[in-house]
């Protein structure tokens, strides 16, 4: 059996959350490691060197290859937790591979030929992929690292299935075998340009010097002096007129006595 990368492991007594803790603390990752006839053991491994190797994209979908001391066991990545905003992983599950037991693995789709497609060269379309990645079933022997999807054929919104992808020798697809036939990458039209506003569409019919209602008048409008005086002058109230005043009556002279 094939294995492309090779973890140093170490076998780890204390369990639960305070012994992963200190693990944590000490730069180590606690691990398991299960399947098979044996019994599961759970396993500390060095943090930079496991980050090392999950860099490459070829550890998710290969075989590994865990060493404690003197022993050596086949293995999957099965689970990786991270923390959620610190560049720090907090468990990893790994599974036993032997051979002639067949696995069952997420491998990452490659998509070919996209920029030229007949749907995106020749019609204007835009790829959008549906899926990353297929879980798949083989043999460890035929465990294929990635997919490749050739989406060179591909008109506009038209979608490629799972039963049209050309897959290894060996390997299938457990989602097929239940009758699941999902889509996995598809080209459709760009989104249509916005229309252009009723205000924008009004001031355009609109006749030049006439404002549209709801628009203010710019400074520099065609108006005439006069016009705008009267229209100020029509607004001003008008001044009441003082009232007459009544002549007072005179009073009658009294007559002197001789």
């Amino acid at each position: 059996m094939k294995t492309s990368f090779e973890l140093v492991a170490e076998f780890r007594d204390d369990q639960g959350k305070g012994a992963s803790r200190r693990l944590r603390r000490d730069g180590k990752v606690p691990a398991i490691l299960y399947g098979g006839p044996h019994v599961a053991r759970p396993l500390s491994l060095n943090h930079t060197k496991l980050v090392q190797v999950l860099s490459d994209e070829r550890c998710y979908s290969t075989i590994l290859a865990i060493k404690v001391g003197d022993e050596q066991q086949a293995a999957v990545l099965k689970d990786l937790q991270r923390h959620p905003f610190k560049n720090q992983i907090l468990h990893v599950d790994f599974q036993r591979v032997f051979e002639g037991e067949p696995i069952r693995l997420h491998v990452p789709l490659h998509f070919i030929n996209e920029t030229g497609c007949v749907g995106v060269k020749d019609q204007g379309g835009i790829i959008s992929h549906l899926r990353n990645d297929l879980e798949v079933l083989c043999l460890p022997k035929d465990l294929p690292e990635f997919i490749e999807v050739d989406v060179i054929e591909l008109g506009l919104n038209q979608l490629i299935h799972l039963s049209e992808i050309k897959l290894p020798a060996g390997v299938q697809l457990p989602e097929l075998i239940h009758g699941h036939d999902a889509p996995v990458v598809s080209v459709h039209a760009p989104r249509a340009e916005e229309e252009v506003a009723p205000v924008e569409e009004a001031l355009a019919a609109a006749p030049a010097g006439e404002a549209v209602a709801g628009e203010a008048a710019e400074p520099g409008d065609d108006k005439k002096p006069a016009d705008s005086k009267k229209a100020a002058e029509d607004k001003k109230p008008e001044a009441k007129k003082p009232e007459a005043k009544k002549p007072e009556a005179k009073k009658p002279e009294a007559k002197k006595k001789g």
